[in-house]
């Protein structure tokens, strides 16, 4: 098995699987090659599966490759898209966002900062309503808790009791 090892001044080992799927190994200066590998060895399991996950990704909506044009009409289509949804739910959650803007995100769907204002990308605009609808509803749900606790899931489905297999729409599942 092929990978990277990147050394530096930190006190544990760790190994990623990059967007491009190239196995990168962080590793302190002094741990030597041979207890590297066997740590390598020893997550053999956990790397193969992240290799198909993150395949399986190269090959979804977000890593998928639009014209500058392609990519201006979508930001527009998920900007009509999405207000309407977030004033609808915004009244229903009793939340209100700084600021909704539509950006070329690629590895999320929405976030929302701590001002409270929300970001949605633009491959929204490849999934059904029901799809938006569950991130406009989750990153809404930010504005009221900014992490992801038990509180925070407990709101979002007290206002979409299916939100579950609305986001199995963003996973192809």
């Amino acid at each position: 098995m092929n990978y990277k090892i990147i050394r530096s001044e930190r006190k544990t080992l760790g190994i990623t699987v990059s967007r491009d799927c190239e196995i990168i190994v962080r590793a302190p200066t002094c741990l030597s090659e041979e207890i590297i590998a066997l740590e390598v060895e020893k997550a053999k399991n956990w790397i193969e599966k992240a290799l198909i996950k993150q395949k399986g990704r190269q090959n979804s909506a977000m890593y998928s490759e639009f014209s500058p044009e392609a990519v201006r009409e979508m930001k527009q289509a998920v900007l009509k898209t999405v207000l309407p949804i977030a004033e609808k739910y915004s009244k229903l959650m009793r939340v209100s966002p700084s600021g909704i803007k539509i950006t070329s995100a690629r590895t999320r769907y929405g976030s929302c900062n701590g001002k409270n204002s929300i970001c949605f990308s633009y491959l929204l605009a490849q999934y059904p309503l029901e799809a938006v609808e569950a991130v406009v509803v989750h990153e809404l749900a930010h504005i009221r808790h900014k992490n992801h606790g038990k509180r925070f899931y407990d709101f979002i489905y007290s206002v979409m009791p299916d939100y579950d297999s609305r986001k199995k729409l963003l996973k192809g599942q």
